[in-house]
């Protein structure tokens, strides 16, 4: 039998108790913020609850950065791949907006912080950038549409659709001679890797369109 979906007001009490053992004194539903917590003279720190991830908890705890530097959302921890996958993908995103992130297992009530409240520097990452800019450079013409979930036109099927072309004409080839011809240097390994199923070897180093790739070809 799955468990109630359960309220917001089930994560108080762990969340009060977290903060309450580091010193801070903490009451709920102080104007709009959920939680807030106050330790002497420092900044408050506020918590934002809510059942699971969304975006209107993003937008709360946002608001809230005009009251306080330290903010923090707060969803129960589940069990599962799905739920660890919303979490990295979530603790991305509270980085990114200088948010800290806690999570409240209610079968026990422990709080775990994930991500402390701090500014974002981001970090290019260089090698992900080159490639960015190599499939960018070696792409012809522009032939997809911005925000299509569809079959994308990489540099890589392009060049593929360059070898059925030839293969088309020419019949089984020699890998060297079709990338000679082509301009695709790698197509060699690119016709015995076979990625779309559309091409297979006929002898050595010698490949031909399977029946797939003579379509593609039409």
């Amino acid at each position: 039998m799955s468990r109630a979906i359960p309220k917001e007001t089930e994560l108080y009490a762990p969340v009060k108790t977290f903060l309450e053992a580091q010193g801070y004194t903490v009451k709920a539903e102080i104007g709009k913020a959920d939680v807030v917590a106050v330790r002497g003279s420092e900044d408050p720190v506020i918590v934002e609850l809510k059942t699971r991830f969304s975006l209107a908890l993003f937008h709360q705890a946002i608001d809230r950065l005009a009251l306080s530097d330290a903010v923090y959302v707060a969803v129960p921890r589940l069990t599962g791949r799905g739920f660890q996958k919303a979490l990295a993908a979530n603790m991305k995103l509270a980085r990114r907006l200088g948010i800290g992130l806690l999570t409240v297992r209610l079968k026990d009530g422990m709080v775990e912080a994930h991500l402390d409240p701090g500014p974002y520097a981001p970090k290019i990452v260089s090698a992900k950038r080159a490639r960015l800019l190599r499939e960018f450079a070696r792409r012809e013409g522009d032939p997809n549409m911005g925000g299509t979930r569809g079959q994308v036109m990489t540099v890589y099927r392009q060049d593929a659709h360059k070898l059925v072309a030839y293969l088309s004409e020419h019949g089984p080839s020699k890998g060297a001679v079709v990338a000679k011809a082509t301009g695709v240097d790698r197509a060699t390994t690119m016709m015995r890797d076979d990625h779309y199923g559309w091409f297979e070897r006929v002898d050595k180093g010698i490949y031909q369109l399977t029946p797939k790739g003579a379509k593609v070809g039409l």
